[in-house]
């Protein structure tokens, strides 16, 4: 969108004078990304007594004879030390480096899953098990490898229409977070389909109720669309959301 206003003679604002520098900087969608694992673990400290926090220490390699902003180009180096600071102050923090992990793995036998688009307890979650264990100790091998998938909901916010036109010009309705009155991704019951949770909307006029409006109902755990004809007042809210969860049992 902002390659396409570049093209377009419309009037614009003067370039505004840069306020950040000097200054430590991060980047919103940096910032985002490590906004959601400090969020994961605010929701631990609120079903769990957490005292610490044991993390594995990233590094991004950089030029040695560079300038100063060469430390800071790494979203990892910058987005992590935010992460720290943040991290303290809900319990204390331990930091251990990725031959520890390694060298725990190896100790007690453990083997590490390279398929990263695995959803498998050896995928992911086999080293963050090693690093508590290193903190805890007195276990042997893991004792529950059950998960519990979190999966954020995709919302394409402030955009109003298709960035691309169809014929006529006539831009289509895309984007936004308010469906019918429900926020997207409220959890709902329908009378038929049970608990699900709201997607888009559209219009569905009739000859009895011209501005007659529907909306998409999704599966809790799969995220699959279960129709796009419900009717709003058939839904009754129970509460907001911005993500699914799918849980699975796994055997080693």
């Amino acid at each position: 969108m902002r390659r396409a206003r570049r093209f377009r003679n419309t009037p614009c604002r003067q370039n505004r004078k840069n306020r950040l520098v000097n200054q430590q900087k991060l980047p919103p969608s940096t910032k985002a990304r490590w906004q959601w694992k400090l969020r994961i673990c605010k929701w631990l400290t609120l079903m769990f007594p957490v005292s610490t926090f044991v993390v594995e220490d990233i590094k991004a390699k950089t030029w040695k004879g560079a300038k100063k902003w060469n430390v800071m180009f790494s979203p990892l180096e910058v987005g992590k030390k935010w992460f720290y600071c943040e991290l303290e102050k809900l319990a204390n923090l331990e930091t251990r480096t990725g031959n520890d992990t390694y060298s725990g793995r190896q100790k007690l036998g453990l083997k590490k899953s390279k398929n990263k688009l695995s959803n498998k307890f050896e995928a992911h979650c086999v080293d963050s098990w090693v690093l508590a264990n290193w903190f805890v100790g007195g276990h042997k091998k893991p004792d529950n490898i059950q998960l519990i998938e979190v999966i954020p909901l995709e919302f394409h916010r402030r955009q109003l229409h298709r960035l691309q036109h169809s014929a006529g010009h006539i831009r289509s309705r895309y984007g936004g977070t308010i469906s019918a009155g429900f926020k997207r991704g409220s959890v709902v019951k329908h009378p038929k389909l049970g608990f699900c949770y709201v997607g888009g909307w559209q219009e569905s006029p009739t000859k009895k109720d011209p501005s007659r409006k529907t909306i998409s109902l999704h599966n809790l755990i799969t995220g699959k669309r279960l129709t796009q004809n419900a009717i709003p007042k058939d839904c009754q809210f129970k509460t907001y959301g911005s993500w699914r969860i799918s849980t699975a049992t796994l055997v080693a």
